[in-house]
């Protein structure tokens, strides 16, 4: 798993902001549910999750220690922030709703993913994200791949595959059904964002598992040198992956 620099993060990803506050007004709440935020971050988007619950409950859950350190800075007593693998994931009791932005693409073993969710929610619950999808970030990869092969960064690169997982929506669809969701709406949507801080964004949200694989030292010329190759002002091309599902409520047959 990569590192995440949970301060400087919380700093620059207003733009991750605005997609996730999105993504936010399309889970439909009444205010009293319980709800899961699947990859909870500095907590800023959970606050704004448990505004609109204000007779519920909020357990943000993040794999990072630190930003599970400022989530909970960030939330105090207004949520239960816990440090946990999503594809590992127990609750002491089902939710009624899954939210999750920026997160399921960090998880490569999507089958296992959509298994926890789907556990983690009671009967009738829904499941509202997003994420990278396919072609996310496409030219950001390519210029990092052209840098990281360079001479002076290549044995550090070596053998190495990024750890992410930029799915289609058939494919998400299809895995989704197999989880046991119902009501499964996937699709793409393109987000190109200019961030107001270049080089901190791209060293904190895109490029931070490549900078992992280098010594402190390297890290500034390696976002620099990839920067370059990145046609001014920067963007970055994301490609949103949003997901739409629900488990299944009891069948009202009487049988």
């Amino acid at each position: 798993m990569r590192t995440w620099d949970a301060d400087t993060y919380h700093r620059v990803a207003a733009a991750m902001d605005e997609m996730a506050l999105a993504v936010l007004q399309r889970l439909p709440l009444a205010g009293d549910e319980t709800v899961l935020d699947a990859g909870c971050g500095t907590g800023r988007i959970t606050a704004a999750l448990v505004d609109r619950l204000p007779r519920g409950r909020v357990i943000g859950v993040d794999a990072s220690p630190d930003m599970v350190r400022r989530a909970r800075e960030v939330l105090g007593e207004r949520a239960e922030v816990r440090l946990a693998d999503l594809t590992g994931l127990t609750l002491e009791a089902p939710v009624d709703a899954v939210f999750s932005t920026a997160t399921f693409h960090w998880i490569l073993d999507h089958d296992r993913l959509f298994a926890c969710l789907h556990a983690a929610l009671r009967p009738g619950g829904r499941l509202v994200a997003q994420c990278g999808g396919a072609g996310n970030i496409a030219a950001q990869i390519a210029a990092a791949d052209a840098v990281a092969a360079r001479p002076g960064y290549a044995p550090a690169f070596a053998g190495w595959r990024r750890a992410h997982r930029f799915a289609g929506a058939e494919e998400t669809a299809a895995k989704l059904a197999d989880a046991g969701f119902t009501d499964v709406r996937c699709w793409l949507a393109p987000n190109p964002v200019v961030p107001e801080e270049p080089l901190a964004y791209l060293a904190t949200v895109t490029l931070g598992a490549h900078l992992d694989r280098l010594p402190a030292g390297r890290r500034a010329a390696f976002v620099e040198e990839v920067a370059a190759l990145l046609p001014e002002p920067i963007t970055v091309d994301y490609v949103r992956l949003n997901i739409d599902a629900a488990r299944p409520a009891p069948s009202s047959s009487g049988r």
